[in-house]
């Protein structure tokens, strides 16, 4: 973790690296996975050959790279800690946090309700750089599959409490454990002045705006506390442990815990394959996405392996395959992405320019 005071220039590199590498490694995996979301893994294999997907295939409309919900939520995730760390800097307001994010989940909101920035909108963010404005950008307008209970749990508007008790059902959606709170969560993470422990409550608190079963925030937490450790650069194993301690002292966690003992177990127990994924589940609850995406980065030959194993299965497979690369990306930096797939993601340059602000916005004292 970089401390305050005067970083030196390497260890600012890596972590400018590990930023740009977390937010595009989700992109490139979100994008792998996107095409076949919904497809099982016998019609995965059916359509692209025996070992399923082995690149960047496209969409039903021959659209190559398209990212979905989980990367635009993950963006508008970013855009809502900078903006909170930029006031909390200039202004001295801390606490913040989570009216922040929310407001920027109301962003992203817009662009699903719409086909395209109004004139309004287009104006107000004139004046910004490309990145100051997400919801400015035509190419994030878009219905990528975004979940049910995102959409409903926005129409809420509910803030949580900065400083409220973890442990009890939230308020909205409180049945709910979706993987929209986790997909989204891995940028608490990055915030290098902030402990393990504060990224997990504010990923928590900010995944119950929209989901409120514990489980649900508990795996957004988990993933923001081991994205945390990456970056202070641990390896994922020792942050995965890290976190296991972390989630017992909060009541309700099992569920959470379960599933990251097995994706740790599995990752020892010999070579990897899709039937060890899909024993993990589906990945469409937040647990089992979390596992799966951990399974995966631990058990891969390398991130290219990694991400195919993340996608080929049947089940949610853009989510998956963005938390394997989201882990991947915040572990190794942006370098070890493959860039062959990279250089074709949706809105590549967009996401790399937001990730290098807001690492620059977070390094600033």
């Amino acid at each position: 973790m970089i401390e305050s005071g005067n970083p030196s220039w390497e260890a600012e590199a890596v972590y400018r690296a590990r930023v740009r590498g977390c937010v595009l490694g989700g992109a490139v995996g979100d994008a792998l996975g996107y095409p076949v979301e919904f497809a099982s893994l016998e019609g995965i294999r059916a359509a692209h050959g025996p070992e399923g997907v082995t690149g960047l295939v496209p969409t039903g409309d021959g659209a190559v790279g398209r990212i979905s919900d989980d990367t635009q939520m993950t963006l508008f995730t970013v855009e809502g800690l900078q903006r909170a760390h930029t006031r909390a800097r200039l202004k001295g307001i801390g606490g913040a946090s989570t009216a922040l994010v929310r407001e920027a989940y109301d962003r992203w909101l817009q662009t699903q309700n719409k086909t395209a920035p109004d004139k309004a909108t287009a104006a107000a963010s004139s004046s910004t750089s490309a990145t100051g404005g997400l919801v400015a950008q035509t190419w994030l307008y878009a219905r990528r599959a975004p979940g049910n209970a995102c959409l409903s749990g926005l129409a809420q508007h509910h803030i949580p409490d900065p400083w409220g008790e973890l442990g009890p059902p939230g308020p909205v959606n409180p049945e709910s454990k979706g993987c929209g709170t986790v997909m989204r969560s891995a940028p608490f993470g990055l915030m290098p002045r902030t402990s393990a422990r504060h990224a997990f409550e504010l990923a928590a608190r900010c995944a119950q705006i929209t989901h409120g079963h514990p489980t649900g925030y508990y795996a957004a937490g988990a993933l923001a506390a081991i994205v945390s450790h990456l970056v202070a650069g641990d390896s994922l194993e020792g942050a995965v442990l890290r976190v296991l301690r972390l989630l017992a002292r909060h009541p309700g966690h099992e569920e959470t815990t379960v599933a990251l003992h097995r994706a740790l177990d599995l990752a020892a127990a010999g070579a990897p394959s899709a039937g060890k994924v899909e024993s993990l589940g589906a990945g469409w609850i937040a647990e089992e996405a979390l596992a799966i995406g951990v399974y995966c980065a631990l058990a891969g030959r390398d991130v290219s392996d990694a991400l195919l194993l993340a996608v080929n299965h049947s089940g949610d497979s853009d989510s998956t395959g963005s938390l394997c690369g989201n882990l991947l990306g915040a572990r190794y930096g942006d370098h070890r992405l493959p860039q062959e797939w990279l250089e074709r993601v949706e809105g590549r340059a967009q996401i790399a320019a937001l990730a290098d602000d807001f690492a620059a916005e977070c390094l600033r004292g």
